[in-house]
C-alpha cells in the first residue's frame, strides 16, 4: 500500500522491527517468523495532501496508523489524520449546523498481499473513509484498491488503481484513480528519491474539486526521504495538480513530513 492507494496510505504500511531480548542460539536462526505482525507509525506533516489536494487547509496535520498482518498475507488496519473542517453550514435546512467532514479522517482497511511471481507483488483490498465528527456520515465512502509492485535495477516500481462506485457521499457518482510510483535508493546513503503521478476520472478530480466542470485531472509529486535516527525519517516533496490553483487547496506546494515507524 504510501504516499498513496493514496500517496499518504501506501507510506503508512511500514514493516515493524523485531527486538531480541536474549542472545540468539542456533535454533533461533531457524525459527519460523511469527504468524502475526503489528506495525505502526505516527507522522507530522506540513500539509495533508490527498491525491494532490489539501485536506488540511494548507496547515500542518497529525497522522498515524496501525496494521496487523498475518503470514498468509491477509491484513487489517486503520489510519487517521487531522483535517481542516471548514465553516459549519445548515446542510439539511433545519437550523442544525455542521460540517461534512469534521476535524478527523479515520480510514479502515483490509486486504491481502503476496507474490504473484518472484519479484512481483500483488496487493488488494477495501478501504473505508470515515469522518467520525462529520455531518451524518455524508462524507463516508468505500473504495476497493489493487496494486502490483516490483523491482527493476535500483528502482522500486508500483502501478495501482482505486475505484469508488456510485455512493451518496460522492453525489451518487463514481471515481476512478490510477497511479504509478517509483522509489530509487541512493547507494551508500540513507536517501531515497521518489516520483508519483496519478490520474483521476470522477468527482474527486482536482479540477472538479476546484470548481470547474472537468472531472478528469492529474496529480504529481517528486521528493526525497531519509532515515535520520532509529525509527525516525524525514521527507520533502513538491506536489502539484491540474486545474485552477487555489491557495491552501489545489495550489502547487512543498510538503515536509517527519515520521516515526515501529
Amino acid at each position: 500500500m504510501s504516499t498513496s492507494i493514496r500517496g499518504v496510505f501506501a507510506a503508512s504500511l511500514l514493516a515493524s522491527c523485531a527486538l531480541a531480548a536474549a542472545p540468539a542460539y542456533a535454533d533461533d536462526a531457524t525459527s519460523p517468523p511469527p504468524a502475526i505482525k503489528v506495525s505502526a507509525n505516527v507522522a507530522l506533516t506540513t500539509d495533508y495532501r490527498f491525491r494532490g489536494v489539501s485536506l488540511s487547509g494548507g496547515d500542518p496535520a497529525i497522522q498515524g496508523g496501525i496494521t496487523v498482518s498475518h503470514k498468509s498475507g491477509f491484513y487489517v488496519g486503520t489510519w487517521s489524520s487531522s483535517l481542516a473542517s471548514g465553516a459549519p453550514v445548515d446542510l439539511n435546512g433545519d437550523g442544525k449546523f455542521g460540517t461534512v467532514y469534521g476535524n478527523q479522517e479515520l480510514d479502515l482497511f483490509g486486504g491481502w498481499t503476496g507474490n504473484l511471481t518472484p519479484g512481483l507483488t500483488l496487493d488488494g483490498g477495501l478501504l473505508y473513509y470515515d469522518y467520525p465528527d462529520g455531518h451524518e456520515g455524508r462524507g463516508n465512502y468505500f473504495e476497493p484498491y489493487a496494486s502490483i509492485s516490483g523491482t527493476v535495477g535500483p528502482a522500486k516500481l508500483k502501478l495501482g488503481a482505486a475505484y469508488a462506485w456510485h455512493q451518496a457521499s460522492l453525489g451518487h457518482d463514481d471515481n476512478l484513480y490510477v497511479y504509478g510510483n517509483v522509489d530509487i535508493g541512493i547507494p551508500h546513503t540513507p536517501f531515497t528519491v521518489s516520483g508519483h503521478v496519478g490520474y483521476t476520472d470522477g468527482v474527486l478530480a482536482p479540477p472538479f474539486l476546484a470548481g470547474t466542470s472537468d472531472k478528469t485531472g492529474f496529480d504529481y509529486s517528486i521528493g526525497a526521504s531519509a532515515t535520520v535516527y532509529g525509527p525516525l525519517s524525514v521527507g520533502v516533496a513538491y506536489i502539484g495538480v491540474d486545474g485552477p490553483s487555489i491557495d491552501s487547496y489545489t495550489n502547487d506546494t512543498v510538503v515536509g513530513t517527519l515520521t516515526a515507524s515501529f
